[in-house]
């Protein structure tokens, strides 16, 4: 536990971030003296424009820093010296705790900044090492590549929530319900699914459809004639003149049939995501995966004879008990598979969880992704002919480290691109689906719309989602 006193809460946000970010895993906790007897505390005090941080063990201040100004950089800035010195630990991203940090190379980049200058900006300004600022980068130079020809302000994409899964992952924090629990009920959700769909359809046909995700949950964790329902739904009210990719979560190898294959394909479907996540089978055992590794490879060959040319492959590097022996064999499976595109993500602790509630059982076991893992992913994509595309970063990872699509080149996910940038309107609907809705004349302003997460709400409470969302665009237009 580490004792937080402030005699402000104007910058205890970016304070927390990073305390977070050096301590994964400490507790927190606002105190006015160090009464309570806490291993360590950060005073912090903050005059005019003045900061001071002072750090305390045994009732000793042990180091000091300071800064000017109470924005974020200056206040990271020396936090992150402080706690340099304390632990002796450097972070690969630096200062950086956002989400998007290709968002900061790539309004660089429009502004014909050059990749050196860029690289420079990233080391200089929030002391990232040289490789996370290159391959930040690096991707930025891709997405703005990708989304050269789209109009945001005449287009949008479309997201699907499917809250349904085989079981729930240890890891796991989304919307998702068990399907066996709510598999009589799946075709009351799809009705309201298509109720928000057939508003969405009538309010944005002055808009472009240039994308569309199907997500979850696991989609096909739904019988191959519910899923054929809510496909044809979707091509019945869309135009898809515009649509440069269909995607749908496959998701679980335990949810896919050769019918649910046929079935995606016949509608239109372009891409499609099997997810691994390790090809450990006592990791897949031990995080709630209830699929064999051989039913992985499974999944995948029949997706080929099916015929689905544009497969993606999650996989997560950071997972209990792994270490960089398991990140390898389960990089040297995925070779042999040979996916169009792999998605890589460092374990994230989240508050919902099932990992972050049992963690006092598992914490001996999160040794958390580390640089090495992620190097090693950067080699074999290389060998397999994927580029890095899209890239974004999760609170609670331990090792301060990020998440990472690579591609063949012209069978990325835009969508992916699309949700990191926060550049164009993204509809979302389904339990715990957001939307986002960019106000172009203010400042690139966002808004979201949320839908409840619970199904049963959901089902009976569409009409409201829909309200939602018609006030928001209101509201935008």
């Amino acid at each position: 536990m580490i004792g937080l006193i402030q005699n402000t809460t104007c910058i205890e946000s970016d304070v927390r971030d990073m305390i977070y970010a050096f301590y994964f895993g400490e507790k927190i906790k606002v105190v006015a003296d160090m009464s309570d007897q806490f291993d360590l505390y950060l005073k912090v005090k903050v005059t005019g424009d003045q900061v001071a941080f002072s750090l305390i063990q045994d009732e000793q201040v042990i180091m000091e820093e300071s800064c000017t100004g109470i924005s974020r950089d200056p206040v990271k800035t020396a936090l992150y010296r402080l706690f340099h010195r304390a632990t002796g630990k450097d972070l690969p991203w630096g200062t950086l705790t956002g989400v998007r940090p290709t968002k900061i190379a790539l309004e660089k980049i429009e502004q014909g900044k050059g990749p050196a200058e860029i690289i420079e900006h990233f080391q200089t300004t929030y002391h990232c090492t040289r490789q996370k600022a290159e391959i930040c980068t690096k991707v930025a130079e891709y997405e703005y590549e990708i989304l050269k020809g789209i109009e945001y302000e005449d287009q949008y994409s479309l997201y699907i929530g499917i809250p349904f899964c085989p079981s729930t992952c240890l890891y796991c924090s989304f919307t998702s319900y068990p399907i066996a629990s709510y598999r009589s009920r799946v075709d009351e959700y799809l009705d309201a699914v298509i109720k928000e769909l057939d508003f969405v359809n009538r309010t944005y046909s002055h808009k472009k459809l240039i994308s569309i995700y199907i997500g979850g949950g696991t989609p096909t964790s739904m019988d191959a004639a519910q899923l054929e329902r809510l496909l044809k739904s979707i091509r019945e009210r869309f135009d898809f003149s515009h649509v440069r990719e269909f995607t749908v979560e496959a998701g679980r190898p335990d949810s896919i049939t050769r019918e649910k294959l046929e079935v995606l394909l016949k509608c239109g479907v372009t891409r499609i995501s099997i997810n691994p996540q390790t090809m450990n089978q006592e990791t897949l055992n031990l995080i709630g995966r209830a699929h064999t590794v051989e039913q992985t490879i499974r999944a995948f060959e029949l997706a080929r004879e099916v015929g689905h040319q544009n497969i993606n492959m999650d996989m997560i590097v950071g997972l209990p008990g792994e270490d960089i022996r398991h990140v390898e064999r389960t990089l040297d499976q995925i070779y042999q598979l040979k996916p169009d595109s792999l998605t890589v993500h460092s374990l994230a602790v989240k508050r919902a969880a099932n990992l972050n509630i049992q963690m006092e059982k598992y914490r001996s076991m999160i040794k958390g992704a580390t640089n090495e893992m992620l190097e090693r992913v950067d080699e074999y994509a290389g060998k397999l002919g994927l580029s890095p595309y899209y890239l974004y970063r999760q609170k609670n990872i331990p090792g301060n480290l990020e998440n990472i699509g690579y591609s063949k080149p012209g069978l990325e996910c835009i969508y992916n691109i699309l949700i990191m940038e926060e550049k164009q309107d993204i509809i979302a609907v389904g339990a715990g689906a957001s939307s986002k809705f960019i106000f172009k004349d203010r400042a690139m302003r966002i808004q979201r719309a949320e839908n409840v997460k619970n199904v049963d709400q959901y089902i009976s409470r569409v009409d409201e989602m829909i309200k939602r969302k018609q006030k928001m665009m209101e509201d935008t237009y």
